[in-house]
Formats: structure tokens, sequence, C-alpha cells
């Protein structure tokens, strides 16, 4: 965002570099950022199926550390994004019936209740559970684990979201354009 609106948007809204506080200064560059960090996930993906197809649990290994490497990334000190987007792209490959699912899920939230971050939380604790039901042909237990552990990681990183939606201090969603 620096380069487009020349903020820093760690600086602005929850100081977080995902999509949403993106998109809170700028609609336009909240789905680019969205866009890019699914693409991150997908790709680390797609690679790695590409590299190694006669080792299924791979690209679910290259998912998990894709959202890792996206969380806590090196370069900014280990304060990174939530892991949501990334989760999508690398999973609508893995299980892409449940990701369809999932999205349709969050959606729903979103517009219900205008909350990303409850939006989001609901999605990651229910995505185990749609793979087993919905994903079960392209997937084992090996790998439904391993997105449990991304699951999981993901709602350690929303500890704050919860405790202001708690609170009822935590920031509705509203759309703003640019």
């Amino acid at each position: 965002m620096r380069r487009f609106r020349g903020e820093d948007v760690r600086r602005t809204g929850s100081g977080n570099i995902g999509a949403t506080n993106v998109a809170r200064s700028s609609f336009a560059l909240g789905i680019l950022t969205l866009l890019l960090d699914a693409l991150k996930g997908f790709g680390a993906v797609l690679l790695t199926r590409e590299l190694f197809p006669e080792k299924p649990i791979l690209p679910v290994v290259a998912a998990l550390f894709a959202i890792i490497g996206h969380m806590y990334p090196l370069w900014l000190r280990f304060r990174g994004g939530k892991g949501v987007a990334t989760a999508l792209g690398s999973f609508a490959l893995l299980a892409p019936k449940s990701v369809l699912v999932a999205i349709a899920i969050f959606a729903t939230i979103v517009f219900v209740s205008r909350y990303v971050s409850l939006a989001s939380m609901v999605v990651v604790i229910l995505f185990p559970a749609l793979v087993w039901s919905l994903d079960w042909n392209r997937s084992n237990w090996q790998s439904i684990d391993l997105m449990a552990i991304a699951s999981i990681l993901i709602l350690a990183k929303h500890q704050g979201n919860i405790r202001r939606l708690r609170t009822g201090t935590e920031s509705r969603f509203r759309f703003k354009r640019g």
C-alpha cells in the first residue's frame, strides 16, 4: 500500500498486513492483497504437486509452510498476516469443494454480521470437518491433520479479534472505494 498511497498498512487500522486491513483504506488494494496472498499459497501447492507427483502429502506440507511463512515472515520481524487468504489459495487445489462451501459460509457471516474476523474463525474451525465430509476422495487423515494444524494456527492469530468480539469493540467491516 505504501507504493500506491504512501501509507504503511502496519500503521493504519489494525496494523495487520492482511487484505481486510488494507481494504479498510482501499477496497481495490484489499482485493489485490487478497489475490496475491491466495496466489502465494496456490503457487506453493501447485509447484510442489508438479515437482513431487508421487508424494501426495507434500503439497499439504507446502500449504502449511506457506501459511506459516505468511503469518511469521522473517523480513517483517515475524509479524505477518493471519493466514486466511494464503490458506484459501493453498486449499483451493487440495480441497476445492470444501473451499467453495467455506467461501459461502464466510460470505454469509460477513454479510449478516460485517465481522470478517468472525467469519474467518468460523470457517477455519469448520474447515477440517468440511474436508473430511466433502473432499475425502482427495484427502487422507494426514492431510486433514495438517489442515487442522493450519486452522489452529490461524485461529491462534485471531486472539485479539476474539477478545474484541467478546468486549464488543471489534470493528465491523465497511467497504471503502478507492
